[in-house]
């Protein structure tokens, strides 16, 4: 049997290939200056999803995800600052400290989803060198130049291809198309984008270069740190619907002009997730956080459960009655396996046939709800726990609340204590404390709760 995804290149499904026997992956991560919603996790599913679906039929998977600690420029931040800087100001603290602060929130989220970690996180940060290289030789190889501003250009008309992806035609895009409308005037043609950008008035987050202080363009630091670390071509290349174009398709143009061929064998994209029928925005209001869906009582893996019940390639409308179901489901899941009788999972056939076209998760869910139902079977728990091995419910996990410690009831009483006396930096002091004994703590109008990890 072989996984089966569909290409958003060729607009079909595609086997997943391996390269001298390890399936290669490259999912683009995280910006870390916020954290993430749960619509950025979805993404970050479809990759564990990806990858748990490949590991149980024997292949071997190597998975690199950035962590984009540099920021880019947006068409909702002034020009002259990115993302990285403008949260930074607004938390009045060193950039750098920012992003250390949020990443490590993605790997709490991650561990909270029960998402496998990838084999590599590198950090944009420390990959300046790279990003550097790659610009050069694309410099000396014609497919890029270096602008009237002192920023470095790549020449979309240089790639005769470009467009592959998203089916944006060069000679369609007009001038001032989404993140690159601030070059314009500096440029040779108004699709091309930066690959590095001179510093100008800016003094932090600033690198030397060979063509000046700067920093890097937001497409480059993908092709550089995904040709460096999987040795030159990707298998199978991940990311949202969002980052189809412009980020994806420069991508291709970047890395296909290095290599000389295609870089990536498949480009996969998950879609959309809307929250009570609106896209998630901060303007909105309505951006939901795996932390608010803890503060609400609900098992973080509700939020997994719901977004298995959508194709990852359908956009999707969560809902808190939603997550509320499917954390009824998964206690009452959990409690069945216990009922029945935990036993040792045999391979399904069936399950595998389902997950392994396209992903077909919700199909996967009914499936399980069927044998659910089946009393007949006489293995249903082991039908359960193999299909747990890539749908990640933590499915063996027994429901019954594990009491406190000694200790633990001690740390919440003495912060409880320090937050009435607002003593506020020995109650974060507490907090770190009693993180570090497997609790989370949240401060509400009705006091401080808990709820173990």
């Amino acid at each position: 049997m072989t996984l089966s995804l569909y290409d958003t290149a060729s607009r079909n499904l595609q086997d997943v290939k391996s390269t001298d026997g390890v399936t290669r992956i490259y999912c683009c991560g995280p910006t870390v200056y916020r954290d993430a919603h749960v619509g950025n996790l979805r993404t970050f599913l479809l990759a564990d999803l990806v990858r748990r679906t490949l590991e149980i039929s024997g292949h071997t998977v190597e998975l690199i995800q950035n962590i984009t600690d540099v920021g880019h420029m947006s068409e909702d931040i002034n020009e002259t600052e990115d993302k990285m800087l403008a949260q930074a100001s607004l938390e009045k603290t060193d950039p750098f400290e920012i992003a250390r602060k949020y990443e490590s929130h993605f790997h709490l989220d991650l561990n909270r989803l029960n998402i496998t970690a990838a084999d590599k996180y590198p950090r944009a940060s420390e990959s300046i060198l790279l990003m550097q290289e790659m610009i050069a030789e694309l410099i000396r190889t014609g497919f890029a130049y270096v602008g009237d501003d002192g920023s470095v250009y790549f020449d979309a008309r240089a790639f005769a291809s470009y467009g592959a992806i998203s089916g944006n035609r060069l000679d369609a895009l007009k001038p001032g198309h989404r993140y690159e409308y601030s070059e314009d005037g500096a440029k040779r043609f108004h699709a091309d984008w930066a690959l590095w950008k001179a510093a100008g008035n800016r003094t932090e987050m600033v690198w030397d270069s060979p063509w000046g202080s700067g920093f890097p363009g937001w497409h480059i630091e993908c092709s550089a740190m995904s040709l460096h670390f999987l040795h030159s071509h990707i298998d199978l290349h991940i990311g949202g619907i969002d980052l189809r174009f412009p980020h994806h398709e420069n991508e291709r143009a970047q890395s296909n002009a290095i290599t000389g061929n295609e870089a990536v064998d498949l480009w996969l994209h998950g879609e959309h997730l809307l929250f009570e029928g609106r896209k998630m925005s901060k303007s909105a209001g309505n951006v939901v956080l795996l932390k608010d869906v803890i503060e609400q009582g609900f098992d973080p893996l509700a939020v997994r459960l719901c977004l298995l019940e959508n194709r990852y390639r359908s956009q999707m409308d969560l809902t808190w009655q939603s997550i509320k179901a499917a954390d009824m489901t998964l206690k009452r899941w959990r409690r069945k396996i216990q009922e029945w009788g935990v036993q040792a999972d045999v391979r399904d056939s069936q399950f595998i046939s389902i997950i392994e076209n396209d992903l077909d998760t919700p199909k996967a869910i009914q499936y399980l709800r069927a044998v659910e139902k089946d009393e007949s079977l006489t293995n249903r728990s082991s039908i359960f726990l193999f299909a747990d091995k890539v749908l990640g419910l933590d499915l063996s996990r027994t429901e019954d609340i594990k009491p406190l410690s000694a200790t633990q009831e001690d740390l919440l009483a003495q912060r409880d204590i320090a937050r009435n006396e607002k003593k506020w930096s020995e109650s974060d002091q507490l907090r770190v404390q009693l993180e570090e004994t497997g609790l989370d703590i949240f401060d509400t109008p009705d006091g401080q709760k808990w709820a173990w990890r």
